[in-house]
């Protein structure tokens, strides 16, 4: 007779094949806005604001399933740069309970603040060797504008979502997410504070959706 443990081992592996199968996929294609002309350093993405619409320039979109989804046990952790006086990246989706910290990559002085009402923190100013590097818990959905105290022209976002399930898309406008529990959902693209355009979708077990924004 086996050891229990092997035995649990081999009834897990064996039904890991199985669950991936009944995993879902969602792929297809935004339509972005048309970028506008304005410099963009080394062909990085900066954030904009016109007319009260926070943006990405050139265009990008954030493509999410929203449902009811069990939060994960270990928080995660992402990170949001400052290098060549700019936020890299321009956009940093991230989901709700995410630690993001704030590397300063600069050979100056940084000072990472935020009066949005998802998220309010000023995390003063500190030098690229600070340790431990400065960070923030976004527990609140919702778009968070990022500004730096001593550079006035540096714009960031974090979009905080409650759901695991997002990816950017290309500069082109395509999108893939995979690992999607099967059932009923809301699929919604995010192109700027004041844009989304949402399809509701059903997914099967295995299945891959072929879905676009027009």
């Amino acid at each position: 007779m086996l050891p229990r443990r092997p035995v649990l081992l081999a009834a897990v592996l064996a039904v890991l094949p199985a669950l991936a199968c009944a995993q879902a996929t969602i792929e297809g294609r935004v339509a972005l806005p048309q970028a506008t002309p304005a410099p963009v350093v080394n062909q990085r993405y900066e954030i904009v604001s016109k007319g009260g619409v926070v943006a990405t320039n050139p265009p990008l979109a954030v493509v999410f399933l929203a449902g009811s989804f069990p939060k994960p046990a270990t928080p995660p952790v992402a990170r949001l740069i400052q290098k060549d006086l700019a936020f890299v990246p321009a956009l940093l989706p991230v989901q709700t309970g995410t630690k993001v910290e704030f590397p300063n990559l600069d050979d100056q002085y940084h000072n990472v603040f935020s009066y949005s009402p998802p998220k309010r923190f000023d995390l003063g100013r500190y030098r690229p060797d600070e340790r431990p590097v400065p960070s923030q818990t976004f527990d609140l959905p919702g778009l968070v504008t990022l500004r730096c105290d001593i550079h006035e022209h540096m714009r960031g976002v974090v979009l905080v979502l409650d759901t695991p399930h997002f990816v950017m898309t290309d500069p082109a406008g395509h999108f893939r997410l995979t690992g999607l529990p099967p059932g009923r959902y809301t699929l919604t693209a995010w192109l700027d504070s004041k844009t989304t355009r949402a399809h509701a979708v059903e997914l099967t077990p295995g299945a891959t959706l072929r879905l676009d924004f027009p």
